[in-house]
C-alpha cells in the first residue's frame, strides 16, 4: 500500500483521483472508484439543479460507504448558476471534500469551512496554487499543460510545473496532466506529490457513462491526437483532435475572427451528443495528451488495482535495482 499526506488526509486508500468531468462524473463511475479505494468527483454542474445534484449524491451514497467528493467548476457568466445553491447542496449531502476549479473558492470558503468540508482548487500556476492556500485550500490540483480542458496559458508540462509547486506550497499537492499508469503515479511521487489526478484515463474505464465509441477512440489514439484550441481568445483548451477541433483552430488563425465564428461549432450540447450517440465527430470532446498511453477499457477497479501493484513493483523492484 502506498501511503501519502494527502490518504491520511482524506482516509483514503490509494492516492489516486478521479477528477470531475462535465456530464461525465455520475454516480456509477464515482462510486466505483471509491470503492475501489481511490477518490472519485461528482460533477455538480452535471446535474440541472441542486436538488438533482442532492439526489446523486444520495445515489452515490447508496452505491458506497467510502469517501467521494463533489466538484463544482465556478466560471464567469452573464447568467451564473446558483453557486451557493450548490455548495448549500454539497453540504446538506454530507460530501467533505470538494474540487473546484476555474475563479477562487474563496466567496464560498466560509460555508465549507463551517461545515467541515476539504477544498482542493485545481490550480494552472504557481500563483494561483499560492493563493489557494492563502484562502485555506486543504490541498491543490496541479494542471500541466498536457491536460486535458483548460491547461492554462503558460504552457508548462507537468514535470516542470509539479515540483515547483511542492517546492512553493506547504499544503499537499496532487498532478494532473499526462498521468495515466503505474509509471506516471511514481513519477509524480518521486516529484513531490501526494496523488494524480485523472480525467482521460477514467473516461476510458467500463463505467465511464459515454458510448464506447468515444472509448475505442481513445484505445487508437497516440500522443499526437489531441488540439489545442481558443489559443486567440486567451482561454486554452485541449480537446480530442477531430475535424471538428481541426475546424476550430483554422477560424481561429484567421486574423479576423472572433469567437462568435467558433461558438456554434463549441456548444455543448454538440459535445453531449458526441458522448451519447457515438457521433465522434458531431463536437468536441475533452482528452488530455496521456490519450496516448490507454491501451484497454478496465473497470474503475481493475485500473486502481493495476496501477498500485505496478507502482509497488516499480518502487521496489526496478527503481530499487538501479542502486549500487
Amino acid at each position: 500500500m502506498i501511503k501519502t499526506r494527502l490518504t491520511e488526509l482524506l482516509e483514503i486508500e490509494h492516492p489516486i483521483i478521479q477528477g470531475g468531468m462535465q456530464r461525465v462524473s455520475k454516480a456509477e463511475l464515482v462510486a466505483a472508484v471509491a470503492n475501489a479505494g481511490g477518490l472519485g468527483f461528482l460533477s455538480a454542474l452535471t446535474q440541472p439543479t441542486p436538488d438533482d445534484l442532492r439526489k446523486e449524491i444520495d445515489r452515490t451514497r447508496s452505491m458506497t460507504d467510502k469517501p467521494f467528493g463533489v466538484n463544482l467548476t465556478i466560471l464567469p457568466s452573464l447568467t451564473p448558476p446558483p453557486y451557493e445553491e450548490y455548495v448549500k447542496a454539497i453540504i446538506d449531502g454530507g460530501v467533505k471534500i470538494v474540487e473546484t476549479a476555474g475563479r477562487s473558492p474563496a466567496p464560498f470558503m466560509p460555508l465549507f469551512n463551517e461545515a467541515g468540508v476539504k477544498v482542493i482548487h485545481k490550480c494552472t500556476s504557481v500563483k494561483h496554487a499560492k493563493k489557494a492556500q492563502e484562502v485555506g485550500c486543504a490541498a491543490v490540483i496541479i494542471d500541466g499543460f498536457e491536460a486535458a480542458g483548460h491547461p492554462g496559458e503558460d504552457d508548462i508540462p507537468s514535470l516542470v510545473l509539479l515540483p515547483r509547486a511542492v517546492d512553493e506550497l506547504d499544503i499537499p499537492v496532487i498532478a494532473c496532466g499526462g498521468f495515466s499508469d503505474a509509471r506516471g503515479l511514481v513519477a509524480a511521487l518521486a516529484m513531490g506529490a501526494s496523488a494524480v489526478s485523472m480525467g482521460t484515463r477514467f473516461l476510458g474505464t467500463q463505467e465511464a457513462p459515454v458510448h464506447d465509441n468515444l472509448k475505442q477512440k481513445l484505445i487508437a489514439a497516440t500522443e499526437l491526437d489531441t488540439q489545442l484550441i481558443f489559443r486567440k481568445f486567451r482561454n486554452t483548451a485541449r480537446v480530442f483532435k477531430n475535424t471538428v477541433a481541426v475546424e476550430v483552430a483554422e477560424i481561429e488563425s484567421r486574423s479576423e475572427s472572433e469567437f462568435a465564428d467558433v461558438a456554434p461549432l463549441v456548444a455543448g450540447k454538440r459535445g453531449a451528443v458526441v458522448l451519447e450517440t457515438g457521433d465522434m465527430e458531431h463536437g468536441i470532446w475533452w482528452a488530455g495528451v496521456s490519450a496516448g498511453l490507454i491501451y484497454d477499457i478496465p473497470t474503475a477497479a481493475e485500473l486502481i488495482s493495476r496501477m498500485v501493484g505496478d507502482a509497488e513493483h516499480l518502487i521496489n523492484e526496478r527503481l530499487a535495482s538501479l542502486i549500487v
